[in-house]
């Protein structure tokens, strides 16, 4: 009984100071949390969850404030993320529902954690290293040069013009561009980005030599949008508010934001999901591998497909955050962007 008690007041603490900011006395949790116990129980509880390392006090005050650890066990002993509420969902639903395409969904939904967290947003792309082709399409452009479309089924559309040297504007021209996008739609679609490039390649020698220059020019511009598709980026938003939240920093945020300029970082902190992808990660404090981080918490999600997490999105802000909101948060603008890529794969 006394440990769950103890725990009570952990989370009691790290409430209030989420809320306040301020140091949080036994007095304040007594008046506050109705917990059935005096103060003076309150305050040896305290002093054990100050000796486990889970609170500490800042100063010589009473007060007492949630270490990177306390943060830690309040947030492993939530039983469960409460849900955002239904007017909160719909609108995540209504803003990215508005998307036209893959760099829009990301716009939108970068730019959404940011206001709905009040934290620093990274929205990572989707890997394209486990992307596929979805469907090549091949226009003519003038009299020799076509325009190829590369679409990706996480949307993303990719577009390249080449010159064929051969005269398209014919019927022989518009049977040879329609014998191309044939060959090539057979033995690209729906394969992943390294098998493609590869299939493509073998495809030109399988061509009557008068042909196989125009495929060579066709192939060439394919490969370089492909391996040009494998380069990860994380788009970033909401960076001012790490300077609302700059009390919260026990030195200046100038470490922080150099190091959320390194996208590899980012990258690699995006992509260090629990075993569980699905599952809201949280990383606190002296969690962060990065040094320039250490003072901020992490939470992130995999996104991408129902069968299969494609990329990671998530937020970055002090350890002062609101965990339950900003996981909740984080959880349902994941789902919906999953569902959109889900649409957008089947239509």
């Amino acid at each position: 009984m006394s440990e769950d008690r103890r725990l009570m007041v952990l989370r009691a603490i790290v409430q209030d100071y989420v809320q306040t900011s301020e140091p949080v006395g036994s007095k304040a949790i007594v008046d506050r949390h109705q917990l059935g116990v005096s103060a003076a129980t309150v305050r040896n509880d305290m002093a054990i969850l100050e000796e486990e390392g889970l609170i500490h006090a800042p100063h010589t005050s009473a007060g007492r404030v949630p270490t990177d650890a306390g943060y830690r066990v309040f947030v492993d002993r939530l039983s469960s993320i409460k849900p955002l509420g239904a007017g909160e969902r719909r609108a995540i639903s209504q803003f990215l529902q508005g998307a036209v395409d893959l760099d829009d969904i990301v716009d939108r939904t970068v730019r959404l954690l940011a206001s709905l967290t009040r934290q620093v947003a990274v929205v990572q792309y989707p890997s394209l290293t486990r992307s596929t082709v979805r469907h090549i399409e091949l226009v003519p452009l003038g009299r020799t040069q076509l325009m190829i479309v590369l679409i990706v089924n996480t949307g993303r559309v990719e577009q390249r013009v080449v010159d064929t040297g051969r005269d398209l504007a014919s019927s022989e021209g518009e049977a040879l561009v329609a014998l191309f996008r044939s060959r090539i739609n057979a033995v690209a679609g729906d394969v992943p980005f390294m098998a493609a490039a590869t299939r493509l390649r073998q495809l030109t020698d399988e061509l009557e030599p008068a042909d196989r220059p125009a495929m060579e020019a066709v192939v060439t511009a394919l490969e370089d949008a492909l391996v040009e598709q494998r380069e990860e980026r994380v788009v970033l938003a909401g960076q001012a508010n790490l300077a609302r939240a700059g009390a919260d920093f026990s030195r200046t945020i100038g470490p922080i934001l150099e190091a959320l300029e390194e996208h590899v970082v980012l990258l690699k902190l995006l992509g260090q999901l629990g075993e569980e992808p699905d599952l809201v990660n949280v990383r606190i404090g002296h969690e962060n591998p990065v040094t320039g981080l250490q003072s901020t918490s992490v939470v992130s999600i995999g996104y991408g497909s129902r069968s299969e997490r494609l990329a990671s999105l998530g937020v970055l802000g002090p350890t002062r955050m609101d965990y339950p909101t900003t996981m909740a948060s984080v959880r349902a603008v994941a789902r919906y962007v999953t569902e959109i890529l889900d649409d957008n794969r089947s239509s």
